[in-house]
């Protein structure tokens, strides 16, 4: 039953009934640091007054919003057109449930169908899939895709992969029972000539990311080629908005691309809900997890949307499906689907461009100030650029303090890049916010 807290007494009785011993007990799993002793207001207020005095103290918050943001890392601020909410919010669409294989509309299967069709095209690769949870999960499903197209059981990371992508995916290895080697890189990205000694008959694949996490750009055509020189297939975790202005996965010959949509039309929001994006070579086909949307066409040639393939799932095959995803993302992937018709080519070369030269523009003005340097100076970059810092903790304080989400730190993750700042630019960084965090960083 519900109970309405008024006295010590209800409380006791309270945590009894959930079978808590005390406050702190039931606390317990959030960090000390983050949690108050009680808000400051007095006895006796109505609902509405308690209510009006809570506003007044959530309207002090500094949101993601009202800051000055230089912070990626996997996450990033864009402009969305208003475009993606109206329709996304429509009623026909506006629900966290997914429709399963027999509820799956006509609207909803052209949709879907319609995100595939873009997501083919940006990759430049054969056939995509009808979408996954994240750019991280993403990485893991390949990776079993291609343990079980060459029956090898190792699969080998090459540089400076998303760690959270890494961590996830030695997650699904324990699982299913494969191993995630690491080849490092000392200069930012990889020599693809140095991976060469450590491909060898049982590695299944060779996963990198373009742009790297640090925001470098690698050889993808040169890893890909030393993948396959070793009966490897070449999986890369791609930024959809660099593919306006990088050479897409299939035109360097990657067997699968993958990657995170959340830069397509969706709110950072806490870090989710996001949109995986997977695409492959026509002969991996059936071994893509999840659903995937076909056209057909009946007697009189009127065309229909139909969940094809469907043997590989797991509503029919059980354990031994594809993969343990048995639907998608579906208001993500609409969300992505409207952003890029929206956009087109030419916005999206429009946002990799402004946020390309903005980008070069703060580096150079950072790496001139005292205290600054670039952590690779040979390195080519995009939007996101590693800067080492002396007294990294103390700026981003000092920049948050003024109300500016600053650099982020690399060493959390490597130890090598101990005092590295990770500084991101996009579309929305205008020069009047450049010039603001350059004079708080000087």
């Amino acid at each position: 039953m519900p109970y309405l807290v008024h006295s010590p007494e209800d409380r006791s009785e309270m945590l009894a009934a959930i079978g808590v011993e005390s406050m702190e007990a039931l606390l317990s799993d959030i960090p000390a640091r983050l949690r108050i002793q009680g808000l400051d207001l007095p006895a006796g207020l109505s609902e509405a007054e308690a209510m009006g005095r809570i506003r007044a103290l959530a309207a002090r918050n500094r949101t993601f919003e009202d800051r000055l943001t230089f912070r990626g890392g996997g996450v990033y601020r864009r402009f969305i057109p208003a475009a993606v909410a109206a329709v996304t919010s429509k009623g026909e669409f506006y629900t966290a449930y997914t429709p399963y294989q027999p509820e799956a509309s006509q609207g909803w299967l052209q949709a879907i169908f319609e995100f595939q069709t873009m997501i083919a095209e940006l990759t430049g690769m054969d056939v995509a899939n009808a979408s996954l949870y994240d750019g991280a999960t993403a990485v893991a499903e390949a990776a079993m895709m291609a343990v079980v197209q060459t029956g090898r059981d190792k699969v080998l990371v090459a540089g400076y992969l998303h760690p959270e992508y890494e961590e996830t995916l030695r997650g699904f290895a324990k699982g299913r029972k494969f191993h995630v080697l690491h080849h490092p890189s000392s200069a930012g990205v990889v020599d693809p000539g140095s991976i060469e000694k450590e491909l060898h008959e049982g590695i299944a694949a060779v996963i990198f990311q373009q742009p790297n996490f640090l925001g470098l750009v690698e050889d993808a055509a040169a890893l890909t080629a030393a993948a396959h020189t070793h009966g490897a297939l070449a999986i890369a975790c791609v930024d959809p908005i660099s593919l306006a202005v990088l050479a897409a996965p299939g035109e360097y010959g990657a067997d699968i691309a993958v990657g995170e949509g959340q830069q397509l039309g969706l709110a950072p929001s806490f870090g989710g809900p996001h949109v995986g994006f997977m695409a492959c070579r026509t002969e991996l086909v059936r071994r893509l997890p999840g659903r995937l949307v076909g056209q057909a066409f009946d007697h009189r040639d009127r065309r229909g949307y139909v969940l094809t393939l469907q043997a590989r799932e797991q509503h029919i095959r059980r354990e031994k499906a594809t993969s343990n995803i048995c639907t998608n993302h579906a208001l993500c992937a609409l969300a992505a689907t409207v952003y890029l018709a929206y956009m087109g080519p030419d916005g999206l070369r429009s946002v990799a461009g402004t946020s390309l030269s903005r980008a070069h523009h703060l580096s150079e003005r950072l790496a001139a100030l005292p205290g600054f340097s670039p952590a690779f100076p040979r390195a080519s970059f995009l939007s996101e650029f590693p800067l080492r810092v002396d007294q990294p903790e103390a700026l981003l304080s000092r920049l948050s303090e003024r109300g500016i989400l600053g650099g982020l730190d690399a060493g959390r993750w490597f130890p090598e890049l101990a005092g590295v700042l990770l500084f991101c630019c996009t579309e929305l960084n205008d020069p009047g916010a450049l010039d603001e965090l350059v004079e708080a960083c000087s």
